[in-house]
């Protein structure tokens, strides 16, 4: 039998600060997110961030919580419910960190007697922080349980054709009928350190001048590329002249330098630039979460309106809109014929 398995972040079980910090030690101290030695990365988690963080971070879980849960859990759950109606083949949901683990979902696809496995991950781009470490998790996961199991990865959709046509459209009804300045698509950040490591070449990123324009098998594994492609397809699909619109990254760590420019800092810009009426947008993310809801929504406006913005506009991500789940359900069936051809 074949099945999907949909895997996107995670979330604590509740807004408990016990809870934030559990969810918080796993994903933290995943080598793949803090791309450190387990030394250093055990004392900077354990005995820094953990000791102050947790309590923050249940502050900002509990302005975003809905009365059934996590957003980002229940919008996954939601799409998860239209692509199992939409599929004939068995279809598991899992997170990367947290109780609704990777290994929960191999096993329940295992006990429905599903041995051919198309993996979805729910990250557009690809980062080591993110698509990477839930491959390698499915992996080890798979191996050490379900060694005899067939498992085909859906890769990165960052410059698919379908899925740009659905984000532009997404963002297109949104401004139709909306008298803005400019926009801005702001993105997850991650060290440039990490798009060293994934550099498979060792010698293209931060190597060479504009190196994400240079043509290079590093492109294959550089968020910064693949999030500059997708920002000009959808700028060219709906017309934006180059002024009209410009990147970010939000969601940075204070240890080391991260991709730049940051999203508060050109929030700011933005605003005392003139560009009075902004709509933001978040790409790196398909299903709204903490760092869409809580720092772009809210922390976001209000940087930008303190700094002189007076309209702000967020685009919700794709969510479980159905548009979405036709096209996560179109590519698993195209996936689904690789276990034919095998």
């Amino acid at each position: 039998m074949k099945g999907l398995l949909l895997i996107n972040l995670g979330s604590p079980d509740s807004t408990s600060i016990p809870d934030v910090k559990k969810y918080l030690d796993e994903f933290l101290m995943d080598k793949r997110v803090i791309g450190k030695s387990y030394l250093f990365r055990w004392i900077l988690v354990k005995l820094i961030i953990l000791n102050f963080r947790p309590k923050k971070s249940a502050k900002a879980y509990k302005k975003i919580w809905w009365k059934e849960g996590s957003p980002l859990i229940v919008l996954s759950q939601r799409l998860f419910k239209k692509i199992s109606k939409i599929l004939n083949i068995h279809v598991s949901l899992a997170m990367r960190y947290g109780s609704m683990s990777i290994l929960k979902g191999l096993t329940e696809l295992n006990d429905n007697g599903v041995r051919d496995i198309v993996v979805l991950p729910l990250y557009p781009h690809y980062a080591m922080s993110s698509y990477e470490t839930v491959v390698e998790k499915v992996k080890e996961e798979a191996q050490k349980n379900f060694p005899n199991n067939n498992i085909l990865f859906i890769e990165p959709f960052y410059n698919d054709p379908d899925y740009i046509k659905l984000l532009s459209k997404k963002i297109g009804d949104k401004i139709k009928n909306l008298n803005y300045d400019h926009i801005l698509f702001s993105y997850h950040g991650i060290p440039v350190s990490h798009l060293k490591i994934s550099d498979p070449t060792k010698k293209h990123c931060y190597k060479i001048n504009d190196c994400c324009s240079v043509k290079s098998d590093a492109h294959k594994t550089c968020y910064k590329h693949q999030v500059i492609v997708t920002t000009d397809l959808v700028a060219k699909n709906l017309s934006l002249n180059k002024e009209k619109f410009s990147v970010s990254f939000q969601s940075r760590l204070a240890n080391e330098p991260w991709l730049k420019p940051y999203t508060d800092s050109e929030l700011e810009r933005l605003a005392k630039s003139g560009k009075k009426n902004l709509v933001i947008v978040t790409p790196a993310f398909v299903t709204d979460c903490l760092e869409t809801l809580e720092e772009i929504v809210m922390e976001g406006k209000e940087e930008f309106l303190e700094a002189g913005g007076e309209n702000y506009y967020y685009v919700p991500c794709l969510n479980d809109d159905m548009s979405w789940a036709k096209l996560v359900s179109k590519w698993t069936e195209n996936k689904l014929t690789e276990f034919n051809n095998a």
